[in-house]
C-alpha cells in the first residue's frame, strides 16, 4: 500500500486527515512507532491492519498525531500578558466572554484561563471551551488531575486556592471544573462554533503543512468576534497574518480586525 492509499484509508475509517501534516515529519512519527509496533517500515497496509484491530495501537497513533503535552501556564510570561491586558481589555464593561482552547490535550490551558477570569472578573460568568481529537485526553481532562510537573508554574496562593492534594497528585476543585465545557473536536475536519472572544490553538500548527495552516488561521477569523484575539504557541508565527485579517497585538496575540 503506497502512503497515499494508506491516508485515505485512515481518513475514510477514522475520519482523521493526515494529508494536513507535514508528510516528512509525520512519516518519521509514523516509522518510529511501526518499529515500536514490530510493523515492518514502509508496510503501511499492514500497519492500517493493526489500527484497525487493536485499539491500544490506534491510541499510540493519535498520540503519535497529537502530542499530548500540556501544563498550567504554559510559557508563564505570555501567560501574564494574557492576565494584564488581553483578558481585562476584552471583559471591560462587564462582557460575559467565549473562550475555546483548541487541541487542548490534559485540559490545563482551559482551566488556566478559569482561574485567570475567576480572580479578575470574581463572580461573572463565562464560557470556555476546550476541544481536542484525542477523546482520552479529554476524559482525562474531566477528572482534573494533574501531577507536579503540569502545575509547577502555579503559584503556592493558587496551589492553595484551587487544588487539592492527594500523595503526588493535585486535583482541581470542581467550582473551576465546572467553569470549562470539553468536547471532541477535529481542526481538520469539524465544523467550527462562531462567536468567540479568545481562541486559544498553541504549538499545533507547526505540525500542518501550509495549506492546512492557511485554512486553520481563516476558520479561525471566522469564529472570532470582531476585536477577538488568537493566541498561538512560543515557536509559532503567523506570518502575513494581515492577509488573514488579524493585526499583531505582541508576540504570540493577534487581534481580528
Amino acid at each position: 500500500m503506497e502512503f497515499a492509499v494508506f491516508m485515505e484509508r485512515v481518513r475514510g475509517s477514522f475520519e482523521l486527515d493526515l494529508g494536513s501534516y507535514k508528510e516528512n515529519q509525520l512519516r518519521r512519527r509514523l516509522d518510529n512507532l511501526m518499529a515500536k509496533r514490530r510493523v515492518n517500515l514502509g508496510d503501511y497496509a499492514g500497519f492500517f491492519r493493526l489500527l484497525a484491530a487493536d485499539r491500544s495501537a490506534y491510541k499510540e497513533f493519535l498520540d503519535t498525531l497529537t502530542i499530548n503535552i500540556s501544563e498550567f501556564f504554559r510559557d508563564k510570561h505570555f501567560f501574564d500578558y494574557l492576565e494584564k491586558y488581553v483578558l481585562p481589555a476584552l471583559s471591560a464593561g462587564g462582557k460575559s466572554l467565549k473562550i475555546w482552547s483548541a487541541a487542548c490535550a490534559n485540559g490545563a490551558e482551559p482551566y488556566s484561563f478559569a482561574i485567570i477570569l475567576d480572580e479578575i472578573t470574581p463572580g461573572a460568568s463565562h464560557y470556555i471551551e476546550g476541544s481536542d481529537i484525542d477523546q482520552n485526553a479529554l476524559n482525562a481532562a474531566r477528572e482534573g488531575c494533574f501531577s507536579p510537573d503540569q502545575i509547577r508554574n502555579v503559584s503556592g496562593l493558587r496551589l492553595l486556592k484551587y487544588f487539592k492534594r492527594d500523595g503526588d497528585n493535585h486535583y482541581l476543585i470542581d467550582s473551576i471544573k465546572n467553569k470549562v465545557f470539553f468536547r471532541r473536536h477535529d481542526l481538520l475536519l469539524s465544523p467550527y462554533d462562531q462567536g468567540f472572544d479568545l481562541i486559544a490553538c498553541r504549538n499545533v500548527a507547526i505540525y500542518f503543512n501550509r495549506v492546512a495552516q492557511e485554512k486553520l488561521y481563516m476558520n479561525f477569523y471566522r469564529a472570532l468576534n470582531s476585536g477577538g484575539v488568537l493566541f498561538i504557541g512560543a515557536s509559532e508565527m503567523i506570518f502575513n497574518c494581515r492577509a488573514y485579517g488579524f493585526e499583531k497585538l505582541a508576540p504570540c496575540f493577534y487581534r481580528k480586525k
